[in-house]
C-alpha cells in the first residue's frame, strides 16, 4: 500500500492491485500504463499530451529516481506492445510493472509528505 496518493491516483491504483487478485494480468499492464499519465498530469503536465511527453515530463520535472528513467520507460515499452499488439500480459509482467509503478508511487508521493514540508 502507498499513502498520500491524490484521490484519482489512489483510485487507479487500486484498481490495479485488485486487477492483480482476479488475475488480469493484462489490465493491470494497461493500467500502470495509464497512472503514469495520470500521475505525470497532475504533476503539472498539460492534459493531452502524448503518451511520450508524460514519460518525458516525468524525467524532466525530476519525478523519477536517479538513474530511474529506465524503470519508467520499460513501463512504457511493455504498456506499449501490449496496448498496441495482439498481446496478453504474463503475472511475471505485470508484477514487475506493479513493482515499478509503487516505488514510483512512493517516490513521488508517500516520501515527501513523510515529513513536514519546510516553511
Amino acid at each position: 500500500m502507498v499513502e498520500h496518493l491524490p484521490a484519482e491516483v489512489g483510485t487507479l491504483y487500486s484498481q490495479i492491485r485488485h486487477s492483480m487478485k482476479v488475475s488480469a494480468y493484462t489490465l493491470a499492464v494497461l493500467g500502470c500504463r495509464k497512472l503514469l499519465m495520470h500521475i505525470a498530469v497532475e504533476k503539472g503536465a498539460a492534459a493531452g499530451d502524448s503518451f511520450f511527453k508524460y514519460v518525458e515530463y516525468l524525467s524532466e520535472k525530476n519525478y523519477v529516481p536517479p538513474d530511474g528513467k529506465h524503470w519508467v520507460d520499460h513501463i512504457r515499452r511493455i504498456g506499449n506492445e501490449v496496448n498496441h499488439e495482439i498481446k496478453i500480459s504474463s503475472q511475471e509482467d505485470a508484477q514487475q510493472l506493479i513493482g515499478f509503478v509503487e516505488m514510483l508511487l512512493k517516490f513521488v508521493y508517500e516520501f515527501p509528505n513523510r515529513i513536514p514540508q519546510p516553511v
